[in-house]
Parts: C-alpha cells; sequence; structure tokens
C-alpha cells in the first residue's frame, strides 16, 4: 500500500507582503504529477491546510480545484484532510457530506455523542469517527487515524501534553480493538517534545514556556506509522523510528532558508516496518541572503555582491522563478542614501527585496545602557524603562539621545508612575 502525506501548505500566506497563491499553484501542480505517476491508494493532509480561518475565495477555489484534479488524476485514491491550528475547523469540515461521496474525508472537529447511564449521562468523545479505513489496489486494508488540531477544550486535562498523549493512545487503543490485525496509520498537527524549528524570525507559533509540548516518549503500543503537521522542518519526532514531521510546502520565513521541502511516500506491506521515501519539491522562488554570514560590507562590496549573486532581469521582466531577498547591512556604516541605492539595485534583478535587516552590534547597546543581555521574563519586568527607551532611540537613529530628549523622557516616564501610584 502507498499513500503520500503532506501538511502546511498554509494557502493564502504573503510573504513579506507578496502573494504567494501563484507558488501555491506551482506546488499543487507538481503534486498532481506526483499524485499521477505514483498512483497512491491515500493521500493525507495533516494541517494548516489554509493560512489563516477566513481564506480568500481565490485560496479556496485552489484547494477545491486540486481536489477536483486529484480525483480524476488517480480514482481509487482516498484523500484525507484534518484541520490544523491554522484553520478553521468548522469552515474546512462544512463541504464533508458532499466530499465524502468522491473519496475525500475531512475531519475539523472531534465530534461528541450522548452516553445515557445510571447518573443521567455524559458526552462521550466519538473515537470512530476518526477511524477511516482505506483499501489499496492490491485488496491490502489499513485504517487511517484522522486526528485534528487537539484544542484545549477538547483534551480538557490539567496537562495539555498529558491530554492530547491519553487522546491519542486511548484513539489507538480503540483502533486495535476495532480493526484488530490492520495497520495504523496516525495522522496529526502537534508540537512534540524535542522538535527541531526555527529559532530566529521563526513563523511557527510555539506558546512560551511548551505547555503545548507532547512528549511522545515511551508509547510502547503507538501506530505502524505517525505523519504530522505543525513543524515546518521536516524530521523524526524525537526519540522515535515510527514518527516524522513531513514538513512545510514551501519556506515560511528566512530562517527556514536551508529547509528541504517536498512530500513523503510511505509505503506499508505486511508484517514489515513502513518504508519512508520523501519526494522532494523545488519551490517556485529561492529565497537568498546577501551577505551569507556576518561579514561587514560597505555599501560598494555589497552591490558587488547582488551583481554576483542576483541574476539580471530579461527583457526588463522578472521571471516566474525570481528569487526572494534579504540584505544585512550595519547602520553604522551606512547612510540612507546608500540604502536607497541597494533596494533600486535588488529592482532591476530578477529579485524581490523582501527586507533589509539591519544589525546593530551588541556592544554597542550595551554601551550605551550598561546592561548585560536578558535572559528571562524577570529580567524584562525588572529592567528600567529608559535603558529600552535608548536602546530603541539607537536602533532607529543610529545615534544616542542626546541631554534634552533624556531629561523629557525620565520627566514622562515619571509622570506615568505619578499616575500609577495615585
Amino acid at each position: 500500500m502507498k499513500i503520500i502525506t503532506t501538511s502546511d501548505w498554509h494557502l493564502g500566506n504573503l510573504f513579506h507582503g507578496n502573494d504567494r497563491l501563484p507558488e501555491h499553484k506551482h506546488f499543487l501542480s507538481w503534486l498532481l504529477t506526483q499524485v499521477e505517476e505514483q498512483q497512491p491508494d491515500a493521500l493525507l493532509i495533516a494541517g494548516d491546510v489554509f493560512d489563516n480561518g477566513n481564506p480568500s475565495a481565490a485560496s479556496q477555489s485552489t484547494y477545491y480545484e486540486f481536489l477536483a484534479d486529484a480525483i480524476q488524476k488517480c480514482q481509487q485514491m482516498q484523500i484525507i484532510i484534518t484541520a490544523g491550528n491554522h484553520d478553521s475547523a468548522s469552515r474546512l469540515e462544512a463541504p464533508r457530506p458532499l466530499l465524502t461521496r468522491h473519496k475525500v474525508e475531512i475531519r475539523g472537529v472531534v465530534h461528541r455523542y450522548w452516553m445515557t447511564d445510571d447518573k443521567g449521562g455524559n458526552w462521550q468523545i466519538d473515537y470512530e469517527d476518526l477511524m477511516i479505513p482505506i483499501t489499496g489496489k492490491n485488496g491490502d486494508n489499513a485504517v487511517v487515524l484522522a486526528v485534528p488540531y487537539l484544542r484545549s477544550d477538547v483534551v480538557q486535562n490539567a496537562s495539555y501534553s498529558q491530554g492530547v498523549n491519553n487522546f491519542l493512545r486511548t484513539l489507538t487503543a480503540k483502533a486495535r480493538e476495532k480493526h484488530p490485525g490492520l495497520p495504523l496509520v496516525m495522522m496529526a498537527h502537534m508540537y512534540a517534545t524535542g522538535a527541531d524549528i526555527a529559532k530566529n524570525d521563526a513563523s511557527e507559533k510555539i506558546i512560551i514556556g511548551g505547555q503545548e509540548e507532547v512528549n511522545m516518549e515511551g508509547w510502547a503500543d503507538h501506530p505502524d506509522y505517525l505523519t504530522c503537521g505543525h513543524i515546518h522542518k521536516r524530521q523524526h519526532i524525537w526519540n522515535t523510528d515510527w514518527a516524522r514531521y513531513t514538513g512545510s510546502i514551501l519556506p515560511m520565513s528566512f530562517a527556514e532558508k536551508n529547509y528541504t521541502h517536498g512530500i513523503d511516500l510511505v509505503t506499508i506491506e505486511k508484517g514489515m516496518k513502513p518504508n519512508v521515501k520523501q519526494l522532494v519539491y523545488q519551490p517556485q522562488h529561492q529565497l537568498v541572503i546577501l551577505p551569507e554570514d556576518d561579514t561587514e560590507l560597505t555599501p560598494k562590496k555589497l552591490q558587488k555582491l547582488i551583481d554576483e549573486k542576483l541574476k539580471n532581469r530579461i527583457h526588463g521582466e522578472r521571471d516566474e522563478h525570481f528569487d526572494y531577498v534579504t540584505l544585512k547591512v550595519k547602520l553604522e556604516k551606512i547612510s540612507n542614501d546608500d540604502i536607497k541605492a541597494l533596494e533600486n539595485l535588488v529592482d532591476e534583478k530578477n529579485a524581490v527585496l523582501c527586507k533589509i535587516q539591519k544589525i546593530i552590534p551588541m556592544t554597542d547597546i550595551q554601551t550605551i545602557t550598561g546592561q548585560q543581555s536578558l535572559k528571562s521574563i524577570e529580567d524584562i519586568l525588572d529592567r528600567d524603562p529608559m535603558d529600552t527607551l535608548k536602546e530603541a532611540f539607537f536602533i532607529k537613529h543610529s545615534a544616542e539621545m542626546n541631554e534634552q530628549q533624556e531629561a523629557m523622557l525620565v520627566e514622562l516616564i515619571n509622570g506615568i508612575k505619578n499616575e500609577s501610584n495615585d
């Protein structure tokens, strides 16, 4: 049995203000080619289909066009889609009755039913609704456990991690009981403990403190395979050899510049561990950071680097494979005129300038305020607000406050403190 897994499409995403719909169509066209060539028995999309809960009409049209085309390309294929934290669960599941008739199963929300007992009754989770049997071309059977992003109102546990663990393990146990001997493939959308995420400029929204981390360690009777969404870097889930993040289809920030993108082809044979092969996708636009390291370049050297690394436009027009570019500059060595000249130069290339990253040496900031680096929330709360204002002023103007400006801010801060004490 062959299964294609993917996640984190983020249809409708804007990249530094640039509409990515053409990029998504480029990926979906490539994915249709893979579906046609591989003829898989199932296609699993593990959450964050859309970038937000109220996607544009164009994004939704692209999504439904893909589903229609995929059904035509591989008519025996089952498509199973779950909601991620970026999706509107109810909106995603709304067309479920219609799509089910076309072998497309949607699980946006976890349903419940009322169970009557001696004490009156209570609400029970409908675990069977999340169990979706699939049959391969050769007659083999498996069960997909389709788990949408679990919000705190679903798990209802003092510890979110423990609540998710209880949910996943209960679902797996019930599936083993209902479908004995069949391979179980789970799809989920969560932040697993130990996941490698982009630390700087990351678009993966992880709650501070890690209270949403889910520890997958020590699960003896786990599914045969787990494909997971939410983390954008393709990787094994920590301390497992049976669970993996497929990764996002496009880089969501420059911090994800070196990620590989694509889909996973999972082959399941009776009595053997699932075999996983990545089918690599080359995004339509490459991310370029100049310079790549923290080398300090003069404006002229940076202009030379731009000429060397970026291709020229053809007949004055960008082609469909232009680059997204970030320039790194040191503020104390570059003027506004220099920055404008750099912007104009990039604009002549087959590229789009996304941002200019203005680097302030930390030694300069610490010289201004005499502060050490902040290491905790307490450091921020206990810090003199004047130090923060000095730093912000220096970053904005590349110069220190004069005595008059500093005196005005001290008076303002003292006034606020006095009002708070009244």
